[in-house]
This record gives C-alpha cells, structure tokens and sequence, in this order.
C-alpha cells in the first residue's frame, strides 16, 4: 500500500552548519602566579576543586621577608626617635637663638639635622610599607570564582619569578563560556551578528542548546587549505547542563525565517530532466504535477508552486530489484 502525506504550512529556515569547540571567554581563564620567589610551603588547590574570589590558594615561606619586616619596623622605631629629638632641639635652639644666646650657624646645623631626621624617618616609613607589601605577596589568593583548570607547581618546591611570574594554578570560569564555530568561506557572508543558533555536544547529544552571533573573526584560519571563519556564539540557556571548554560542538546558524509557508517531505519529490514532480491524488487517480521548490529544512522542503494547501502527495516506492 503506498503511502501519502498532505502539503502543509510550516515555519522554515535557512541556516548554515558548522563545527566548533566550547571556549573560555576573554577574561573567563586566569593564570595565578606568584610575584616574588620562593619556597612553596602549602597550597591548597586541586585540579576541579571550586574556588571562591578571594580564597586562599597558596603561601610561599615568608621567614625571610618576616625578618625583613622586623629590620624594618627596627628602623622606624629609630628614625621616629631620631626624628622626634631633632624636632625638641631644633625648637631649643630657636628659642636660645631668640634670646641671642648662640649664633645663626648653631640653628642652621639643628634645622638641617631635623631635616634629616625627617627624611630618615619618611624613607624608614616607605622602607616598612615595602616590607609589608612584599610579605603580603607570600600568601596567594584567587583573584576570580571558578574551577581550578591545572595546577603546575607543588608543596616544596622553589619558585622563581625574576624573570615572569610563575603560574600556579589556572581558573576558569565555567559560567563564561562560548562556542567558537568554524563557518567555511563560502557561508561566512551570510552569517550577522544578533542571528539565533543552536548547538550540540557529545556527551549530550539528543539536547539543543541555544545561543546568539555575537562576533565574527576577521582574520581566516587555514586548515589543509580549507579557509574558515571563526564566529563565536554566545550560549543563551544551558538547560541545566554542565559544559565544559574543548567540548566539540555541531552548530546552526539560522539565518533567515519564512513563516507559514507549503511544504511537503522531501522523499515524496522525484527529479526528471532537470525538472522536479509530485504525484497528486485527484479522487482515484495520481496526476503527475511539475513543482517549483524553495528551501529544504529537516526533511521538508518548499514548493514554491505546482500543488496547493491539503493536496494528498503519493510517497513514490523505490523499488529495490530495479537498482542494480
């Protein structure tokens, strides 16, 4: 018995498809590294752990930069009271010089030594802020929330940064994510930013995920001398799912909707001499009608003219004995 179906009114769309991969977004990794060197004495950070901005990730052995900081907090103490002196005798010898008991010079030397004092106990101040920031710098904190990605150093181990800062761990955060889709050159004029799109992933193959054009790389990238595209899509709604950076992805860029227009199953369209047909139902018998065909969207496709709206189309049978 063959089978029929009925030319309806359905939305279609033309799209591109594409490859990609799920990436961080521009600020979305951070590198955490450390500003001074020296000796890791705890770190607190594993590979997927979750992390809050703010937490502690590491702390690198401060005894050096402590004793640093008591030389220091030392030398105020002595520059204050050095200072604080030179103030005293500066006013004493003023008000001596007031009185015409000693001469100009004996108040010059007292202003200059006060002057002194004062500079000693400024660079003494700057001396002990200095200590302070670099003691600060032995404990590591997490600039960003995220999941910790990797970590490349261990406890024990001596970090050098005079050259760049060593990094420790790498957060990403996975709230931040973006798809970077592949268009070949040939579709890439068609792709606008704002346009819907949909995506897939592996792991959840049977779920589409929505997302939105929001760049369009200018520069191509080469593969096997194939050109591509890169156009990221911004993800819309995650559906509770959890996705992950480097996740391969097949995507649609839906560039254009027409609404209600005819449409019948692609298999029921047979080609002859170039020209396309369908096999209408007219009471009991089949009319072959030449159709004229638009779009072609999920097994469906557009007939621009030749049928009208519930015309009953006859699915033709492939007869497997005449294929050779």
């Amino acid at each position: 018995m063959e089978e029929t179906v009925s030319v309806v009114r359905r939305d279609m769309g033309s799209k591109v498809m594409a490859t990609g991969m799920i990436k961080p977004m521009v600020g979305a990794e951070v590198k955490v590294g450390s500003r001074i060197s020296g000796v890791v004495k705890r770190l607190s950070a594993n590979i997927g752990d979750s992390v809050q901005k703010g937490q502690l990730l590491a702390e690198l052995d401060d005894a050096e930069l402590q004793a640093k900081l008591n030389q220091n907090t030392a030398a105020l103490a002595k520059a204050r009271t050095d200072y604080d002196y030179a103030d005293l005798n500066v006013k004493r010898q003023r008000s001596l010089f007031a009185q015409n008991f000693i001469s100009r010079q004996q108040v010059d030397l007292a202003e200059n030594a006060y002057e002194v004092a004062l500079a000693q106990l400024n660079q003494a101040e700057a001396n002990l802020d200095y200590a302070k920031v670099q003691l600060s710098y032995t404990k590591i904190f997490s600039p960003t929330a995220g999941v910790i990605a990797s970590v490349s150093t261990q406890e024990g181990e001596t970090v050098s940064a005079s050259l760049a800062s060593p990094t420790f761990v790498s957060i990403i955060d996975l709230e931040r994510l973006e798809v970077q889709a592949f268009v070949d050159e040939t579709d890439i004029g068609k792709i606008q930013l704002g346009q819907d799109a949909s995506f897939t992933v592996d792991t959840y193959s049977d779920t589409d995920f929505k997302g939105v054009v929001t760049a369009i790389y200018p520069k191509a990238v080469i593969q096997d001398n194939v050109v591509n595209y890169i156009v990221t899509v911004a993800i819309s709604d995650r559906l509770g799912m959890t996705l992950r950076p480097e996740m391969t992805t097949n995507v649609n860029i839906f560039l254009e909707m027409r609404r209600q227009v005819l449409a019948v199953l692609t298999q029921a369209i047979t080609r002859e001499g170039g020209e396309r047909f369908v096999v209408v139902m007219e009471g009991d018998k089949k009319i072959q009608r030449r159709v004229k065909i638009g779009w072609k969207d999920n097994g469906m496709t557009e007939i621009l003219s030749g049928v009208n709206e519930n015309d009953t189309i006859v699915i033709p049978v492939i007869n497997k004995e005449d294929n050779p």
